[in-house]
């Protein structure tokens, strides 16, 4: 349920107003707009007397919401969220470039590409030290060693970095990661869903490729009920009938994410299509759909990489392909 303030209520009315609200054993979410305020009544609304909290002096509406998500819902927070990383913000205009390779090979590897992105534009550094792989037999990532890896290439440039959680026995490690992101394997791993949830971290969420946009939605609702309202959403392809790429890239979903929550949508052109040619053209169609930023991988010796190198952009072709993300952010934004 939402109820909406009229404009110029004073703190002591809006305060009595809550407190009443708790006292019927509800969670309120506070949303404080420029124009009017938006209390968010999480719990069983059910004991609520619509028609009594309508007729009181400060109430300007009130609605019910019929969809299961509260916390993440646009109706609870008209106002688009923005994810602060440092110095870096994502969403409401904030454009994020994530760059890096699929997975963290060696200091070198990783210290080389994390500059080569930062010059050409990128604000955070992908890379993976925990690979979860199809199979057994593939490499599956330096684990502590490649995060110790990445904090020396945030060190060499700057640059928050963006790593992949796979297990909650691990996450001790992650104290010094700017972001978790969780893979789309574990979206629905909801035991770490709400121990990410316990956090002040940044978290980016990645649909899994067999996931309707609900799902998506409920999963992000597990972290920000259990207190951790920093979510940014990743569509990531879904599995199709396509038999030429990897996934498919769900463009439609960035629009219609942006209707129904405040978060964050990145986009992973890489990932959707698992070919270096077709990451460019959906990365700006990415871009000019409305993705609040990109999460593209770069190898600087693609033809070698240990993982993914068939996706993975070469540090010129990133530029290049910023240089041209830039331009549409110029008309779009």
């Amino acid at each position: 349920m939402i109820v909406v303030l009229k404009h110029g209520v004073t703190e002591e009315k809006k305060q009595q107003l809550i407190a009443w609200l708790q006292a019927l054993g509800l969670r309120i979410h506070i949303s404080d707009g420029e124009f009017q305020t938006v209390l968010g009544l999480i719990g069983d609304t059910s004991s609520v007397d619509i028609d009594l909290v309508e007729s009181l002096e400060i109430v300007d509406s009130v609605k019910r919401v019929t969809e299961p998500f509260k916390c993440c819902n646009r109706k609870f927070h008209p106002e688009s969220l923005v994810v602060e990383i440092g110095d870096v913000k994502v969403g409401a205009g904030n454009f994020a470039m994530i760059a890096g390779p699929c997975s963290v090979e060696s200091e070198e590897q990783i210290v080389s590409v994390a500059k080569s992105v930062k010059a050409a534009g990128a604000t955070m550094l992908r890379g993976g030290a925990f690979k979860p792989r199809t199979s057994p037999y593939d490499f599956a990532g330096l684990k502590a060693e490649g995060l110790e890896l990445l904090k020396i290439a945030r060190k060499e440039t700057g640059l928050p970095i963006v790593t992949e959680l796979m297990n909650i026995m691990d996450l001790p490690l992650f104290d010094d990661v700017d972001v978790i992101q969780v893979g789309a394997r574990n979206m629905q791993n909801f035991d770490l869903l709400r121990e990410l949830g316990r956090l002040d971290k940044p978290i980016l969420l990645k649909r899994g490729l067999a996931n309707t946009l609900k799902e998506l939605l409920m999963s992000a609702e597990y972290i920000m009920a259990n207190g951790n309202e920093r979510v940014m959403l990743c569509e990531r392809g879904i599995r199709t009938f396509s038999d030429y790429t990897r996934n498919t890239l769900d463009l439609a979903a960035v629009p219609m994410l942006h209707q129904l929550t405040h978060l964050p949508v990145i986009v992973d052109p890489s990932h959707a299509t698992g070919i270096a040619k077709l990451v460019p053209p959906m990365a700006l169609a990415a871009t000019a759909g409305g993705a609040d930023g990109l999460i593209i991988e770069v190898h600087n010796d693609p033809i070698h990489a240990l993982c993914d190198g068939a996706q993975s952009l070469r540090p010129e072709e990133f530029a290049e392909l910023a240089e041209k993300v830039r331009s549409i952010r110029g008309i779009v934004a």
